[in-house]
Parts: structure tokens; sequence; C-alpha cells
């Protein structure tokens, strides 16, 4: 083997080519994947990756399907001039799990980091794994989170969607629990560009506030939490029906380029929770 598998801190494995000559397309795409079943997340680091951006999406057909947005397969995930929404600007993003207001959810998210912002200049992408969440938090806070509900809309340029989730969800694939919870923007942060419309019930106005603090405090706690500074070439795989995941905020104009794939499960997840698509 032309690599080496090392345990990632709070979760997750790195895989980092020991050559410089290995290529990722040389590293058996079944081993991967389940490692990211049963780690969660995936970092390559090293290898030879994508020249183009069609080379990129080429490869991530060995993972599965790819779900196609009206964009093609690939979100170049760069700061826009005048954006119109918050993923095409350089502020943080909350926690959420991709595909939610869409209609099938996919199981793999792949990123490619074309550009890394220089050290200094932020913009990690942030994953909490709710699964060991979920582990280790107390069973009075698991009865609380299990009385909530959370309604979302999100207007954007690609949909019109209202999703309706329970906060304690079920892994769609396997048979434990997973949270699904888009968190929303933190108070006093300043201009959010097109931030959803949110609202949480089951419980009373008083009980919200204890959610929303508590479930934050969780997830972003550092046995769970993981907060990726890219470098140029990195690959990262992570699943997307146990994480959740955002973005620090970083530097405007820094030389930060990813770009994303969403590759379906087997077979295609139908979005359960979703209420409303346009």
């Amino acid at each position: 083997m032309k690599y080496k598998i090392t345990p990632n801190k709070p979760f997750g494995v790195i895989v980092e080519a020991l050559d410089v000559t290995c290529d990722i397309h040389d590293v058996d795409v079944n081993v991967l994947r389940e490692l990211v079943w049963n780690e969660r997340l995936l970092v390559l680091r090293g290898f030879r990756t994508f020249a183009q951006a069609n080379d990129f999406s080429n490869y991530c057909e060995r993972w599965g399907e790819i779900s196609v947005w009206p964009f093609g397969k690939i979100l170049e995930l760069i700061e826009h001039n005048n954006p119109e929404d918050h993923i095409f600007d350089n502020n943080y993003v909350p926690l959420h799990w991709d595909g939610m207001y869409r209609p099938q959810v996919p199981e793999f998210q792949l990123f490619h980091c074309v550009k890394a912002p220089k050290s200094g200049q932020g913009g990690r992408t942030t994953f909490s794994n709710t699964v060991k969440a979920l582990d280790n938090a107390p069973t009075e806070l698991k009865n609380l989170w299990k009385k909530v509900t959370g309604h979302y809309q999100r207007k954007m340029e690609f949909y019109d969607s209202t999703t309706v989730s329970p906060i304690i969800d079920t892994h769609p694939l396997r048979n434990f629990s997973v949270i699904r919870y888009n968190e929303p923007p933190s108070a006093g942060f300043g201009q959010f560009l097109n931030p959803p419309t949110l609202k949480f019930t089951g419980v009373s106005d008083e009980e919200v506030s204890e959610f929303h603090q508590t479930l934050r405090e969780t997830l972003y706690s550092a046995e769970n939490y993981y907060a990726h500074e890219w470098q140029e070439g990195d690959l990262v795989v992570a699943d997307n029906f146990s994480l959740l995941h955002g973005r620090e905020g970083f530097e405007t104009k820094a030389p930060r380029h990813l770009r994303r794939v969403h590759v379906l499960s087997n077979p295609p997840l139908d979005n359960p929770r979703l209420q409303n698509y346009k």
C-alpha cells in the first residue's frame, strides 16, 4: 500500500499518501466506502487528484449515482461578488444536513480543495458527529430533544422548500438514532444573507431556549465536533446521514475554492421529511 490510515480526532480517519506518485484513483473505493460507514468522515491527503472539474465528477461516479442539481453535478464553493445567498459569501454557515430541502437526500458529500485559505484566514468546514453526540448526551437532554420537531423553510435560486423533521430521527439505512437539525444563525451575528425560516415545536417557549442551548453545546463539544483546515488537494468524504456540517467564516477574498458533489445511496433515499418542493 502506498498510503497509511490513521485515526482523526475526535472522529473519522485520515488516509495519507506515502509517495508523491500515489494517485487517488488507485485507492479502492470499496475500502473507502466502508471506512466512511464505520468512521463517518474520511480525509484523503497528499494524493494526486483532479486536474479538471469533470475529472472530479467522473471519480465521484465510482462512489455511486450523483445527485444532479440545476447547475450540474458540481457545486463550486467560492466567494461571489455581491452574493444573494450565504453559501456564496465569506461568513459562517450554521450546522445543517445537505439535501434537507431536496427530493432526494445524498448519503455522501465529497469535497475537493482546489485552493486553500492561507493560515489564519479561516474557512474551515465544520462537522458534528450526531451519533457520538447522542451516545455522549445524558438521558434527560435526549428526552427533551425527542419532544422537538423542526419546521424549516428555505427559498433560494435552486428551490423553495419546506421540511419538517423530528430532531432525533433514525438513520435511513441502519437502526440507530441521528440528529437532524438546521441550526439557527447565532444571535447578534449581524448580516446573514438569505436565512431560512425556522420554527421548533413540541415544547414550551422556555424549553425551546433550553433545547437550543443544550443541543448546540453538545454538537459543538470537543468530543463530537471537528473543524477541517483545508490543504490544497484534500479530498474529504462525509456521511451526510449521520453528520451535520457547516463552515467557519473566512477572510474576504481569501483563496478558498472547494468543489462539492453529492452521491446518493443505493437505492436513492427519497426525502421522507420534505413537505413542499418547487
